[in-house]
């Protein structure tokens, strides 16, 4: 009976109802449960990542600047000169350290001066330094004038000068009057000139003139000359008035000691000068010393004078017939200073004219203080009386517009250059430049 009761019959073999339907709610519930997969756990979604934006870079401030052109030659006969006051330009930007100031160079060579000039003011330039050669100097002047540029050029032709160019380079009239002025007052009153044929030769000549008048003294003889060895002995035959000397001993007679006439040739009188001005390079007055020695003008009986045409010759300290010869030169203080830095920074030795990149672009930068960005260059500013200091010592743009310097006298000896009479502290009385 408990057995039927079980599975739903009561005893009486019919069938439970209530008893049949708990069996089968419990039978469809296992089914269902058997049937059904249980559901995973899902994680809630994560939270979409947080992007950190960078930082914005900070923009460094835009300095204003002040453009400046050098034009040089860079290639061509002139190139190693021009990269040299390129590279001398681009050491003192440096030093100074001022950024006001954009310096760009433009090669004058390479499809000529005014093309150089024409994208120089394209490029926004508002003053230019250069060019080193008069004919590039002219080339530019009209670009530079309807530009309202001035131009401090390296030249050293001071016919360039007015008009906005400036002449930096260093006047033959300046160190002719220095260095005549100096044998003046070391007894020397007679005066006689070599001069080179052109511009160069005309500008001494007056010079000469003028500095042996100014100084109480008289030229015996101005001869002029071409770099041509049979013109250069013809030349010295005149300025010594040989024909003249060997005419006159011949007219008298000299008795030796021992009774026999002493020949022409040993009865010629001496020159009629004490000191000879040779207006060109030492080292082609170094090429007249034997023809003035022939003629009776030898080393050591008159002084020989040189201009600033000397003053990049290291080598005439070894040659005999330059010695005790005086010139006029820049003081070499700074530029030795400034040639052992170059070296250390280009790996050569810079030119001479080095000095003129140098000392313009401190120039400028000693006037940046008075050049307003995007503003015409102060020209007024140039002719300060007070003038500048350079590598090259102290100088002033006169009222005509070229450099007057202050002048050292050296002189030349036995395997050294000595300065014997140092250069003037300030400039006083302006130096002629003409």
């Amino acid at each position: 009976m408990a057995l039927r009761e079980r599975f739903g019959q009561m005893p009486n073999g019919k069938p439970n109802a209530k008893a049949a339907l708990r069996v089968g709610s419990i039978l469809l519930m296992t089914v269902i449960a058997a049937c059904t997969t249980p559901k995973a756990t899902v994680a809630p979604p994560a939270p979409p990542p947080v992007v950190v934006a960078p930082p914005k870079p900070e923009v460094a401030p835009q300095i204003e600047q002040n453009k400046v052109a050098v034009l040089l030659p860079l290639t061509g006969a002139n190139a190693a000169v021009g990269q040299s006051i390129a590279n001398a330009a681009n050491m003192a930007l440096l030093d100074a350290g001022d950024k006001r100031i954009n310096l760009r160079v433009y090669d004058t060579a390479s499809g000529g001066a005014a093309a150089a000039a024409t994208r120089a003011v394209a490029d926004g330039a508002r003053l230019f330094l250069g060019p080193l050669l008069a004919a590039d100097v002219r080339a530019v002047q009209g670009i530079a004038s309807a530009n309202n540029i001035p131009i401090i050029s390296y030249s050293n032709d001071a016919a360039l000068a007015g008009d906005g160019v400036y002449v930096m380079g260093l006047q033959p009239a300046q160190s002719v009057s220095r260095v005549v002025g100096y044998a003046a007052t070391h007894g020397v009153s007679r005066f006689a000139a070599l001069v080179p044929d052109g511009t160069y030769g005309q500008r001494a000549t007056t010079a000469f003139l003028r500095a042996v008048e100014a100084n109480g003294g008289r030229v015996v003889s101005i001869k002029t000359f071409t770099r041509d060895p049979a013109k250069m002995i013809a030349a010295a035959r005149a300025v010594t008035d040989y024909d003249a000397r060997v005419a006159k001993a011949a007219t008298t007679s000299a008795v030796r000691p021992d009774g026999t006439i002493a020949p022409v040739t040993d009865r010629i009188g001496p020159v009629a000068f004490q000191a000879l001005l040779i207006a060109d390079s030492g080292s082609l007055a170094a090429s007249f010393g034997k023809p003035l020695a022939q003629f009776g003008a030898p080393a050591g009986t008159i002084t020989i004078l040189g201009t600033e045409l000397w003053n990049n010759e290291p080598g005439l300290k070894n040659s005999p017939a330059l010695a005790g010869a005086l010139f006029a030169a820049v003081p070499d203080g700074r530029f030795d200073q400034l040639a052992t830095r170059y070296r250390a920074k280009f790996g050569g030795t810079p030119s001479r004219l080095a000095s003129f990149g140098y000392d313009s672009v401190l120039l400028v930068n000693t006037l940046a203080d008075k050049w307003p960005l995007n503003t015409p260059f102060p020209r007024a500013a140039l002719t300060t009386p007070d003038g500048f200091t350079g590598i090259d010592g102290i100088f002033r743009f006169g009222p005509s517009g070229v450099a007057e310097r202050s002048f050292e006298v050296q002189q030349i000896g036995p395997g050294r250059i000595t300065t014997v009479s140092s250069a003037p502290k300030t400039l006083r009385a302006a130096p002629p430049t003409n």
